[in-house]
């Protein structure tokens, strides 16, 4: 069958040889730069809110983050921790947290390449991303790596990660929360993302700008409560984090049991397919950010891993476990919501459909412009209508859809849009280390004249 071929395929995309790569990648760009993810992680944190937004651009670098945060905060959040979690026990979580750390790094370099190498288009609009830093970074001959990112991508935009598996998830949390008919949620959620995507980046980032921090807070504040709730359990959880990081997971309740092997590649997997550090995607919106300094971008777009999967993926990991549904014979959003249950009780439901709608409806308008970006690339700006009429109505199309084949097919695109942009990180991190030492360059020059104009002032009013 189609489904069994693809789904073999797709284990061979995602095995070892993938997420040695990935991981591998990040390890090295950790090196050459010193480690910023730690060094320079309070300076990124602060630039959230206190960039300048000078130079060229079309949106701030909030709403660029927001944008991208948008696309990758979806239900691997909460469906993809579950699910790593039960295949590999509470160990996967500490493998999540080591894949984000060097994906950090990773998503430092995209940032920092995307505002490098991003164009003008023939509307006036910022285009970068991959497919431009490929092409105009590593050279023309490397072209046909670029255009094969940028397929990649639209599948991946409109097959899986941005509609039907999105908007699967949304119609069917709300019909067991509410009752909703889903073809009569599907409706309303397809007028509310034509809406927004037909109105282009400007609409999609202000959207994101205001959906993606309502929504993380709120997620937050009633997973930190469950926490303070069961207190108690905490440090029994990450104890169980930590030894069954280094020895696999024995044998529990309903649970399997899981080797240290199993272990380490669920958490790495899930994680690495949650922060989308190294599969090119969020470097698409971070070109379009406001600034001169590439390497300011680039700690602004590593903050993303860092909110994604260090907090939002370790909220749901410590709630799974701590609650011990993870040992039960329930797996994905139903695990979830059945660790909720334990303290919300009758709540536990409405959170979760609250929490999974709105990390979907997100991630369906983020990658609506990464495919829309990469189509651009392709078929040029007169053309980008006909995809985004395309987006829709395959958006609209997805409770009909029969969505094994598709969701196989999606992992498969999704996963081959690393491998160029990974060659391209590779090839380029020069660059990166050099533009990183510019801007960091810049910031010493900028703050000891800061000190001696205050030096200065304060000698001025001492006479």
């Amino acid at each position: 069958m189609l489904v069994d071929v693809l789904n073999q395929i797709d284990s061979i995309v995602w095995g070892p040889w993938l997420l040695i790569l990935l991981v591998g990648t990040g390890v090295f760009l950790s090196c050459r730069l010193g480690f910023l993810q730690v060094m320079k992680l309070p300076r990124a944190l602060k630039l959230i809110f206190f960039a300048r937004n000078k130079g060229d651009g079309d949106i701030d670098s909030f709403k660029a983050l927001c944008t991208a945060l948008a696309a990758t905060v979806g239900t691997g959040n909460i469906v993809g921790v579950a699910t790593a979690i039960k295949l590999g026990g509470p160990g996967a979580l500490f493998w999540m947290w080591l894949a984000a750390f060097f994906g950090m790094a990773t998503k430092f370099s995209e940032g920092c390449l995307a505002v490098k190498f991003r164009q003008v288009d023939a509307d006036g609009n910022i285009a970068g991303g991959p497919m431009y830093y490929i092409e105009m970074g590593l050279g023309k001959k490397w072209k046909p790596l670029a255009i094969a990112f940028a397929l990649f991508g639209i599948m991946t935009a409109m097959l899986g990660s941005g509609t039907t598996t999105q908007m699967n998830a949304i119609t069917a949390s709300i019909n067991a929360g509410f009752g909703v008919s889903t073809y009569i949620t599907c409706a309303i959620i397809t007028i509310l993302v034509a809406i927004i995507t037909f109105g282009g980046l400007q609409s999609i980032s202000k959207t994101a700008s205001k959906i993606v921090p309502a929504m993380a807070v709120i997620y937050f504040v009633v997973t930190v409560i469950f926490l303070g709730m069961n207190a108690s359990e905490l440090p029994h959880a990450i104890s169980e984090v930590i030894t069954g990081a280094f020895n696999g997971t024995a044998a529990a309740g309903g649970f399997a049991g899981a080797g240290l092997m199993l272990t380490i590649r669920s958490g790495i997997a899930r994680g690495l397919y949650s922060n989308e550090s190294g599969l090119g995607s969020a470097p698409i919106v971070a070109a379009a950010a406001k600034t001169k300094w590439p390497a300011e971008q680039g700690l602004i777009s590593m903050t993303g891993t860092f909110i994604d999967t260090i907090i939002i993926c370790t909220l749901t990991g410590l709630t799974i476990i701590v609650s011990g549904v993870w040992t039960g014979t329930t797996n994905g959003a139903e695990m979830t919501q059945a660790a909720f249950a334990t303290s919300y009780g009758s709540l536990a439901p409405f959170i979760l459909t609250i929490s999974l709608t709105l990390f979907a409806f997100t991630t369906i308008i983020g990658w609506n412009y990464y495919g829309e970006r990469c189509w651009e690339y392709l078929f040029g700006t007169k053309t980008i209508p006909i995809y985004r009429i395309g987006y829709i109505i395959v958006l609209a199309s997805a409770v009909f859809l029969k969505l094994e084949a598709i969701w196989a097919l999606a992992d498969i695109v999704n996963g081959l849009m690393a491998i160029p942009n990974l060659i391209a990180l590779l090839g380029l991190s020069g660059v990166i280390v050099a533009e990183t030492k510019k801007y960091f360059n810049h910031l010493s020059i900028r703050d000891a004249k800061l000190k001696a104009y205050k030096a200065r002032r304060l000698a001025s009013k001492a006479k």
